[in-house]
């Protein structure tokens, strides 16, 4: 199966690096809850507008996004919801990695002995002493 003459796992991997950078996922995310004109997303987003404005064209291009004018602002949507559940999507799976890496500390922690805190440090044994070559 193909997009666009390219193999899906080839235009997936093109999806995802649309959405390689953190900026990105914050518009996504903005715009999830509801669509925003450029100067909110300035504001809510610490970015350079010229930043914005490339990290938007990414998103446009990808079709995940679309814009039009309305007096004299340009507004930003999300294109489907599919956007949306990706991400929750992603922020559950998140969820999950996070529990299971916590799981796998305490188990490993579980596994170790406890170290007595009072325990006398213990004492180094003396280093052997070089032999003299010239004794007989």
């Amino acid at each position: 199966m193909t997009v666009r003459g390219v193999p899906v796992y080839e235009a997936k991997a093109e999806l995802f690096k649309s959405l390689g950078h953190p900026v990105r996922i914050r518009v996504l995310e903005l715009l999830a809850e509801r669509e925003h004109a450029v100067r909110e997303l300035l504001d809510l987003i610490e970015v350079e507008q010229a930043g914005l404005s490339q990290h938007l064209a990414v998103l446009r291009r990808t079709g995940l996004v679309r814009h039009h004018r309305s007096g004299g602002h340009v507004i930003y949507s999300l294109v489907g919801d599919e956007a949306a559940q990706l991400l929750q999507s992603a922020r559950r799976l998140l969820l999950e990695l996070l529990d299971s890496s916590r799981e796998l500390g305490e188990s490993l922690t579980a596994d170790e002995p406890a170290e007595d805190l009072n325990a006398p440090e213990p004492t180094p044994e003396p280093a052997p002493e070089p032999a003299d070559e010239h004794r007989p």
